[in-house]
């Protein structure tokens, strides 16, 4: 069966982006002067023999790290947390899944001292869900500073709200899109004059969108010239890195070594060729055979989502979808039931592709190729994350497919084999059966609830 597809394309004029232009790659800085920048080159590393003790952070985060259940930094956060704690800016490039949300999130919380009715810290991203995600975050690791208060601000719900919001309670940390933020900035609702800590996550998807970026430099320009600035990123190409260091001052850069080192330890990928109509029967043998804890298929239109999701409601898998077509409450909805276990397939265009931390997923499709090798290593790593095993299985059904795989595997070197009729469950169904088994404990205790509740109720009890 062939599904429609629906592309949309977004096109910016250049000539509009009248501020922080690329005048010259030698001298990027047009705001505060010559960068003197330290960069820090390294390849994958274990887990370290330190712990996040020895980064001196404030004793409530470390009783809420403690409680998260974290023992030992990543390599992204060796490198980076005792740089931001300081209130050095930074530029961060660093494979998925490594921890680096909780870079800021803990740097910021341990140099923020709250005031009533002053925003300390604005963090900008470019979906509502990682909104969502980041805050979730701050609440987790503020569990001990109950006087820290943060708040989440983005499109689809009326402006209202968030202008009551932060009249009767402004937060002290302000985790938003760049549009709406944009929006309360100018009607002066959202007062920046007192943020000491800005933060882009996913930077280079903000920057590289012309349109996102005019926004970003508007917003940057309310804030105060004395401020710390921190920019994150799994994919963070070399034309790129200038424009991120035009906002800052003498960042400490920390990259990867080369982009090879990108590709995520642990994660098994695979390709299968096959045409356009034979995608559906595929799909379906495959989650018929692997054994997985949850998936994300992904596809490239709305349309495809809403179909594809269909079909496989009408197979009787246990299937949910998100994308941009959706309601703001409904996505959030779905985003939740599935982050909770409550499904365990999810189809998806590549508004979850970016920094949406998704634990239990050790399997992630490619139902239709990406367009680009950045949007590919995106996608995959949604599995394997922070050391966990996975694999990625991408559908090649054109010669375009086949192109873009192609510069996959020569970008990152990384060799990309065709799957096989048997893949060993060892190479990625850790803890699947663990997690089915719980579903099914959960699904039994909710079942002797109602039965109980029922019980209750008949005896005159409710």
């Amino acid at each position: 069966m062939m599904i429609m597809s629906a592309l949309r394309d977004n096109e910016a004029n250049e000539e509009e982006l009248y501020d922080y232009e690329e005048e010259d790659e030698e001298d990027p800085d047009s705001i505060y002067g010559k960068a003197t920048s330290i960069s820090v080159e390294k390849g994958y590393v274990g887990i370290h023999s330190s712990g996040f003790r020895d980064f001196l952070l404030k004793q409530e985060l470390l009783r809420a790290i403690i409680d998260a259940g974290l023992e030992h930094p990543s390599e992204v956060q060796q490198e980076c947390i005792p740089q931001a704690m300081l209130g050095t800016d930074v530029i961060c490039q660093a494979k998925s899944g490594m921890g680096k949300t909780a870079v800021f999130v803990l740097s910021t919380l341990h140099q923020i001292e709250p005031v009533f009715g002053q925003i300390a810290g604005l963090v900008l991203c470019h979906t509502r869900e990682l909104t969502y995600q980041i805050c979730h975050e701050f609440e987790r690791f503020s569990t001990y500073l109950p006087e820290v208060k943060v708040a989440v601000f983005h499109g689809g719900v009326n402006i209202k709200i968030h202008k009551d919001l932060l009249k009767k309670e402004c937060p002290h940390i302000a985790v938003g899109t760049p549009g709406r933020i944009l929006a309360l900035v100018r009607d002066k609702d959202l007062r920046l004059k007192n943020a000491r800590h800005f933060v882009l996550d996913e930077c280079d998807k903000m920057l590289v969108s012309l349109d996102m970026r005019r926004d970003v430099q508007q917003i940057f320009k309310m804030t105060p010239h004395d401020k710390q600035v921190m920019m994150f990123s799994a994919t963070l190409s070399k034309e790129m890195r200038p424009v991120c260091k035009k906002f800052m001052r003498d960042p400490v850069e920390i990259y990867v070594d080369n982009e090879a080192k990108l590709t995520l330890h642990g994660l098994v990928q695979h390709y299968i060729k096959l045409t356009e109509e034979e995608k559906n029967r595929k799909l379906n043998d495959l989650l018929d055979a692997l054994d997985f804890n949850q998936v994300v298929i992904f596809v490239k239109s709305i349309n495809r989502a809403a179909e594809l999701n269909r079909l496989l409601v009408d197979c009787n898998f246990p299937s949910i979808c998100i994308h941009s077509g959706m309601s703001q409450e409904e996505r959030l909805t779905h985003y939740k039931g599935f982050k909770e276990g409550l499904k365990r397939i999810l189809v998806a265009t590549d508004l979850v592709g970016r920094g949406i931390d998704m634990e239990r997923v050790n399997i992630v499709i490619n139902y239709d190729m990406p367009d680009s090798a950045d949007t590919y290593l995106h996608r995959v790593g949604r599995a394997g994350r922070f050391g966990t095993k996975g694999v990625g299985i991408t559908f090649v059904s054109s010669a375009l497919d086949s192109h873009v795989l192609n510069q996959v595997q020569q970008r990152f070197e990384v060799d990309v084999k065709e799957l096989p009729e048997q893949i060993d469950t060892a190479t990625y169904g850790m803890h699947s059966k663990w997690f089915a088994f719980n579903c099914l404990v959960s699904r039994a205790l909710e079942l002797c609830l109602i039965e109980w509740i029922l019980l209750l109720s008949k005896e005159g009890f409710l």
